[in-house]
């Protein structure tokens, strides 16, 4: 079982981070801030701070920022109007920084990668952001949520045996394997799991059934990423016409789950003690 997470690091970026931003001491007025993200959008919402721009979004948006501009999507946000509102700094995800880092840099745009890899990662970003702009009580207040959701469940199930589980993350017209080192194969291993697929470095790997077949997996959990309802009827007719699914343990003890958005995202964001919660109700269904 996995130590409770550490939630004072912090992220590397080659544009600003949140821990080498502007001074806490500067008066919070004077923020212009922009989120690219909803995930950012809903961690701006939970420590009361204004926002001057937000992503275009099929999500409900906070009742604070239904008057807000909107800025584009959150892959490909509209840098000029960005830069019209003047802000003074940009919020985007280290997931997507490589592509927007230098379209951000060309224009001159005062930009915040923040990473949430993880829930604890997630935690480091929130306090960051709590003293650079002057709103620790909030960030600590909601930090703590997360650290007891899972001290409740480490606790729950510290006795049960750990089930192998092999991750699928759908997107149209394919699927990866997520490993240990992606946002759910972390989730998976926070409530007491074991990645069917180890040792490897990257986030997702490219799938081969006959492959996954060897690592025999007690439950496999699937993933839809963009346009949801196409990639589950993928995630179907795979497992209908592909005859290797049919002869793994998981499929036939009806072990196979699909988790949805916006619960269950490619990173983290503040459904995760919900996703916590029910990944556990999922691992040790009795």
């Amino acid at each position: 079982m996995l130590a409770l997470f550490p939630f004072l690091g912090g992220c590397g970026s080659e544009q600003e981070t949140v821990a080498q931003g502007k001074s806490s001491q500067e008066d919070a007025t004077e923020n212009r801030i922009v989120a690219t993200t909803m995930s950012t959008v809903e961690i701006m919402d939970e420590l009361e701070l204004d926002l001057v721009g937000v992503p275009e979004t099929s999500s409900k948006m906070p009742e604070r920022y239904k008057d807000v501009t909107v800025v584009g999507g959150a892959m490909s946000p509209d840098v000029e109007m960005i830069k019209s509102l003047n802000p003074t700094d940009v919020l985007s995800v280290t997931t997507l920084e490589y592509d927007l880092a230098k379209g951000f840099k060309e224009v001159g745009l005062p930009t915040t990668f923040v990473d949430f890899q993880s829930i604890g990662d997630m935690q480091s970003e929130i306090i960051a952001l709590g003293k650079k702009y002057e709103r620790e009580e909030q960030a600590e207040k909601l930090v703590a949520k997360y650290t007891k959701k899972l001290q409740e469940i480490q606790e729950q199930v510290k006795d049960k045996d750990s089930p192998k589980v092999l991750i699928l993350l759908g997107i149209p017209g394919s699927y990866l394997v997520a490993t240990n080192e992606s946002y759910i194969g972390n989730l998976v291993e926070m409530v007491g799991g074991t990645n069917a697929i180890q040792g490897q470095k990257v986030e997702f790997l490219a799938s081969n059934s006959e492959y996954l077949h060897e690592s025999n997996p007690d439950i496999i959990l699937r993933m839809a990423h963009g346009m949801p309802k196409d990639v589950i009827k993928m995630f179907d007719e795979e497992f209908k016409v592909n005859d290797v699914w049919k002869h793994f343990s998981a499929v036939k003890n009806g072990r196979v789950y699909d988790l949805e958005e916006p619960v269950f995202g490619t990173t983290s964001n503040l459904q995760a003690d919900i996703a916590l919660e029910k990944l556990a109700e999922i691992l040790y269904e009795e």
